[in-house]
């Protein structure tokens, strides 16, 4: 099949060369030249501007767009939008907000445009090991897109799926992301409890590495926990501060809005907050709260 790859970051281009090694035909485009050349090194065509995208393209076009979410990814897809015709796809690969999706959708309906949106797992491994993809769209267009979902799954047969209409696939991989945040505050909480039993004097990749076989909590995120360990066993260098995509909160806000409690989800997001602050107001007031009504000594700082 022939497609456009819009965003060749580290995820678009390994993409783009899984389905190059496959025998796909891929025009490459991006606003980074060095990107495009880079690309054309595998046998991409590239393209310098999304008219010369659209004139490369064979009906009805494929462009797989892999920008970051928010107005990047508005700009692109309706800017393509004005240059397909009817009975062409574009496809919105990257962590998009799903009402996003839904409504743009909608508005590329109206001018026959399909619009399909593929949550996507896979990170840096995905060109060796494959994505796990969650698609959303019109059956017909997610059929005729079939080979490029076989081609960068792990398997042609798992790994990916079509989950239901536009808006599905993002919701889909939102809810995907949550859970990801729930694993990584309990791999996260245990292994700094196991650390702070200093008599002990546990060898955390140690303990990661007998998990990973024949464990209940083995995991891809826990191999992935023993490879961290096993090049930073203390973790020097490593600030504790870890920002979040915007997923998790999409997920908690969809959980109010439809009234269905997620504890973890919640706590490990605000956690992530918690880890951005050097200095926590509410902690401090605390310590002055304590003071005020019992007298309690307060640390004081510098």
């Amino acid at each position: 099949m022939k497609l456009a790859m819009i965003g060749l970051g580290k995820m678009g281009a390994n993409m783009a060369q899984r389905l190059l090694n496959d025998g796909h035909a891929v025009t490459g485009y991006d606003l980074s030249a060095a990107a495009i050349a880079a690309l054309e090194t595998h046998g991409a065509t590239g393209a310098r501007t999304l008219t010369e995208v659209a004139a490369k393209l064979d009906s009805p076009r494929v462009a797989w767009v892999m920008v970051p979410s928010g107005s990047p990814t508005e700009q692109t897809v309706f800017a393509l939008a004005d240059l397909f015709s009817a009975g062409d796809i574009i496809i919105d690969g990257g962590n998009s907000n799903y009402k996003d999706s839904m409504r743009r959708g909608a508005l590329l309906a109206k001018k026959g445009i399909h619009f399909v949106d593929v949550g996507t797992s896979g990170g840096v491994w995905g060109l060796t090991e494959g994505y796990s993809m969650m698609v959303g769209g019109a059956k017909d267009a997610v059929e005729h897109l079939r080979p490029l979902f076989e081609t960068l799954a792990p398997a042609a047969t798992s790994g990916w799926g079509h989950v239901g209409p536009v808006g599905a696939g993002h919701f889909v991989k939102m809810v995907h992301n949550g859970i990801e945040y729930g694993l990584m505050q309990a791999y996260a909480e245990g292994f700094e409890l196991m650390g702070q039993k200093t008599e002990f004097g546990l060898d955390l990749h140690q303990i990661a590495e007998i998990w990973r076989d024949g464990s209940v909590i083995r995991s891809w995120l826990l191999d992935l926990t023993a490879a961290a360990l096993a090049e930073n066993p203390t973790l020097d260098g490593i600030a504790a501060f870890v920002p979040d995509s915007g997923e998790g909160r999409w997920t908690v806000q969809e959980s109010i809005e439809l009234s269905v409690p997620l504890p973890v989800i919640t706590l490990a997001l605000q956690q992530r907050f918690r880890s951005r602050q050097d200095a926590p107001f509410g902690a401090k007031l605390l310590s002055a709260m304590r003071n005020q009504f019992g007298g309690h000594a307060i640390k004081k700082t510098g």
